[in-house]
Formats: structure tokens, C-alpha cells, sequence
């Protein structure tokens, strides 16, 4: 028995402390996030490096569908990352597009960041904005990674024109870029007019022109970023591409799947882009294989692939939980090294094994 009791493995453990519990609210977040952008830029092209060398756990994200409500959703993104980040946690995030018609956010979320050697939750954070800042910091790494060869377009459209076609201008224009022609489309005219008018408020010196149909966007801008709600492809005119502009997919369900098969196609993560009737899922279902997907956005950056020029460009960012937690970290370190996190004395109830 004496034996048993000191034996290496009984002698390895070591004691573990649960970390304190703290709420972030978005007002933190926002407030650690603003003008932050090109930090922002940085962690997400770090984060699919670290991805992709194969440090972290992204397993499918889970969706919550509701037969009654069947344009709503709520989903759930687990994911782990090492690196210097080295987070364990979940996104939970809804899309309820009937919220717009009531003048709230289609969506809103949270965030839950876990410690990785206990386990224990250490943080619940407002996750709207991080979940755009994330989008958006992915587009703008996207727009000049796969921009590179063919130097930096200089007339952008923007299809759809909510909360993260806000965040992918506020990105841009924070890593320097500069365009001479802004175009914007969208269903609803008052939501068309009201980012109008948000870029003139932003300061920008392009023209801005809000256009009556999507063919004339797509065929005037260099850059089209795609940012609906759209559940299914309701572009599949190849000719309007013809110009070989830059897409920027990322609400990843608008092109029909002739579009993409036309095009140079870079997804952020193959496995996961071609699942839950994306675009591309679409169009692997069409011809039976993969070989239209030219890689991913961490094969750009590694100097694996190079995208051409004679055809378009198609990014597709499925959004990668691994995202949400890198900038989720950021926000709380940020907080943590401030003194500034509001930490819920106890929220857990019980810290002994035994009471």
C-alpha cells in the first residue's frame, strides 16, 4: 500500500487553480477592438497559420434549426487553439433575419473561453462584435493576400450591406486600402441608403453609388464582397464575372456553383466549406470532386499556392471557430492586463471535490 501510494504517477500530479470567472460586456469589447484593425488582421492570419500546421481542434459547427421559424438558426462553434493562444471554448451564435424588420440585429452571440488545464470556464463574453471584427479581419487578409499578383483593385461593390459589409469597409480602410469607386446593392433600398450614407459619414473620398441591380454592381467593381442572408445561390450568371474581378464570398451560399467552377477558388478550410449546402458544397455535388477548390488562404500565405489572373477570384470563409477565440483572447488579456475584467465572485458553487 506504501508502495502504491508513492508511486511516479501519484507523485506527477500537480495542484490546479480554478481561474476567476468573468462577464465581458460588448461595450469592453468594443472599446478594447476600435482601432485595433491591423492587430486584428495580424491574429487572424496568424490563427490560420497555426490551423494549419495543424495546432487546433475545429470540429463541425452545429446548427439549431426550428421547423416553425425555418429562416432562423442558432449555432454552435467548438473549437480549440494552441500557439500563443491557447484557448479552448464556443461560440453560440442566432440569426434571426425577422429582427431586421423590427429594427434589432439579425444576430447577436456569445462567447465561452475555457482554461485548458482545467477545464473550468473563465469567460463569457459579448461575441456580435468579435464574430464581425473576426469576418472582417479575415476578408481584409483575404483582399490583399489574393490581390498580390494582380496589384490592389480600386473599385469595390458591396452585395448586402448589414453589420459585417460595415466591419469589412471599417477593416479595409484601417489596413490602407483606398478605392475610387464604391458601388452597393441590396434588396431593401432603405438599408442600400443607409450605408450610403454611412460611407459618406466615414470620411471616404470615392463616389459611392448605390445601384439598381446586382449585374450592374458585379460588372463595376474589381472587388465584390458578397455579405446576405441569402440561404441559397441566386447569382449564376457567368458573364457578369467576365472581367475576373476579386469575390470576397463570405456569406458562402450566393454564387451558384457554374460560378465557382469558372473561377480560382481559396476557402479559409476545404472540410469545412463544403458542408451545410455552401456554394462550394453545391458545386462539389455537381461534378463529384474536389479538384475546383485551389487550396486555402494559409496556402497563400505559405507561398503553396498562387492564384492567377485570367480568371476570377472566389474566397469562401466558412468562419472558423478558432477565430472567434483568438480575438475572444485578445479582448480578455487586453481587459485582464488592465484591471478592467468584471469577475463574478463565486459563480461556481463548489471548488472541492468532496464539499
Amino acid at each position: 500500500m506504501t508502495e502504491f501510494a508513492t508511486s511516479p504517477v501519484a507523485a506527477a500530479v500537480e495542484p490546479k487553480t480554478v481561474p476567476p470567472f468573468a462577464v465581458i460586456a460588448g461595450a469592453q469589447v468594443q472599446q478594447v477592438l476600435q482601432g485595433r484593425e491591423k492587430q486584428i488582421v495580424e491574429l487572424v492570419e496568424q490563427t490560420y497559420r497555426v490551423h494549419a500546421a495543424g495546432d487546433s481542434v475545429n470540429p463541425p459547427s452545429y446548427f439549431l434549426r426550428f421547423p416553425d421559424r425555418p429562416t432562423s438558426r442558432i449555432i454552435a462553434l467548438p473549437a480549440s487553439i494552441g500557439g500563443q493562444v491557447d484557448v479552448d471554448g464556443i461560440k453560440w451564435v442566432s440569426s434571426f433575419p425577422d429582427n431586421v424588420a423590427s429594427g434589432i440585429p439579425r444576430a447577436s452571440a456569445v462567447l465561452i473561453l475555457n482554461d485548458r488545464a482545467t477545464g473550468y470556464p473563465f469567460a463569457c463574453m459579448e461575441s456580435s462584435i468579435i464574430s464581425a471584427s473576426r469576418t472582417a479581419a479575415s476578408a481584409a487578409a483575404a483582399a490583399d493576400w489574393l490581390s498580390r499578383g494582380r496589384g490592389r483593385p480600386r473599385r469595390i461593390g458591396f452585395f448586402g450591406v448589414g453589420l459585417i459589409a460595415r466591419y469589412i469597409h471599417t477593416f479595409l480602410n484601417a489596413t490602407d486600402w483606398s478605392f475610387d469607386e464604391i458601388g452597393v446593392f441590396d434588396l431593401s433600398g432603405e438599408s442600400a441608403e443607409g450605408f450610403k450614407g454611412y460611407l459618406e459619414r466615414s470620411g471616404t473620398r470615392a463616389r459611392v453609388t448605390v445601384h439598381d441591380g446586382p449585374e450592374q454592381l458585379i460588372r463595376s467593381s474589381d472587388l465584390v464582397v458578397f455579405a446576405t442572408v441569402a440561404s441559397r445561390p441566386h447569382v449564376s450568371d457567368t458573364t457578369w464575372f467576365a472581367h475576373n474581378p476579386l469575390v470576397l464570398h463570405v456569406s458562402l451560399r450566393d454564387l451558384a456553383p457554374e460560378i465557382l467552377l469558372a473561377s480560382t477558388n481559396i476557402l479559409d478550410d476545404v472540410d469545412h466549406c463544403l458542408k451545410a449546402g455552401t456554394s462550394a458544397h453545391l458545386a462539389e455535388q455537381m461534378v463529384g470532386h474536389r479538384d475546383f477548390v485551389d487550396g486555402t488562404l494559409a496556402d497563400v500565405m505559405e507561398g503553396k499556392v498562387s492564384p492567377s489572373d485570367d480568371r476570377p477570384i472566389v474566397f469562401s470563409p466558412f468562419g472558423l471557430g478558432v477565430l472567434d477565440l483568438a480575438v475572444g483572447k485578445y479582448v480578455y488579456d487586453e481587459l485582464a492586463s488592465s484591471g478592467q475584467l468584471r469577475v463574478v465572485e463565486d459563480f461556481f458553487s463548489e471548488l472541492r471535490r468532496y464539499g
